[in-house]
């Protein structure tokens, strides 16, 4: 199986979902929508990508952490 693709909201919001840390399901829940909202008008940049990045890992599951990366990295190189 490949990196999952994240470009829309239900993939990219169920494929964070299910990795995010259980305390931390509705901070990850509001910096999605936060990002698909900043896409919406257009102010979703490579550099707010830089810097969502590191705040959406901190909100996963360890041992997801790897294969969240992978996918944000992949997200990023078609910015």
């Amino acid at each position: 199986m490949g990196k999952p693709i994240l470009h829309n909201y239900t993939d990219s919001t169920d494929f964070i979902m299910e990795r995010a840390k259980d305390e931390k399901k509705a901070e990850a829940k509001a910096l999605l929508g936060e990002g698909f909202s900043r896409q919406a008008a257009g102010t979703f940049d490579k550099g707010y990508f830089q810097e969502i990045v590191p705040r959406i890992l901190d909100l996963i599951k360890p041992e997801a952490v790897n294969e969240v990366k992978a996918a944000m990295e992949d997200f990023g190189s078609r910015l």
